[in-house]
Parts: C-alpha cells; structure tokens; sequence
C-alpha cells in the first residue's frame, strides 16, 4: 500500500552538518552576547567554523545566516519592546530616510558578516592544519 499525501525525503550528512552549524552559531553567539561585547559573534563563529569541519563557503554561509538570523531577530525584539522609539531616532541620524527595517536590515548586515568571516577563517585554519 502506497501513502498518499505524504512529502518523504532525506537530509544528506552535508545538510544536516551545515544546519547544524547554523544553530550552533546562533546560540553561541547569543550566549557571547550576554558575556561579551558585540565581538564575541566572531568568537563564537570562529569556535563552531572549528568544530564542524565545512567547505570554506558553506562555513562562511552558515556563519553569516546564523549572526543574521540572530541579530535580526534580537532587533526586532528590541524596536517592538520600546515601540521603535530609539531605532526612529538612530534611522533620522544616519542616512536612512528614517527607515527603521533598513536600520535593522543593516545592522543585522554588518553582524553577519563578522560571523562569516570568522567562519571562514576557521574552515581556512582547520584545511591547513589537517593539510600539514
């Protein structure tokens, strides 16, 4: 007998390792955060980019989805809770047309690309170590 209406498929080691990373990075750097200045992201994607052996690419990728994911979702909290009063006021400061979402957009940004590339580094440390 044959099911209908389900969706079967399966996950490759590879996926599941760079999911994985991603998570990693994500909760590592939220713990930094809470220990550490805004630096400790790269801290911990650096640890994790060690840890789970990656591609270059796909470690600088899930370094930089797992910061982005983060911060972006820190932001948000952080602009609903105080009604978007202190990021209306950033965003009329800097060159933003007053628009918070690309405030938050950039800033998410500009963390992501910390913990990419500390990921990457990581993914280049470990290719040269294992090479040697």
């Amino acid at each position: 007998m044959q099911k209908t209406g389900t969706i079967s498929f399966k996950l490759k080691p590879k996926m599941i390792k760079y999911f994985i990373s991603i998570l990693l990075t994500a909760l590592l750097a939220f713990i930094s955060g809470l220990y550490l200045p805004w630096w400790g992201i790269a801290i911990a994607a650096f640890i994790v980019g060690v840890l789970i052996p990656q591609k270059p690419f796909y470690s600088f990728l899930s370094g930089f989805i797992g910061v982005f994911l983060l911060w972006e979702i820190l932001a948000w909290r952080i602009d609903s809770r105080n009604n978007g009063i202190l990021s209306q006021k950033i965003a009329q400061i800097l060159p933003l047309g007053g628009s918070t979402v690309l405030l938050i957009l950039i800033t998410s940004l500009v963390g992501a690309l910390v913990g990419g590339l500390a990921a990457w580094a990581a993914s280049y440390i470990q290719k040269k170590n294992q090479s040697s």
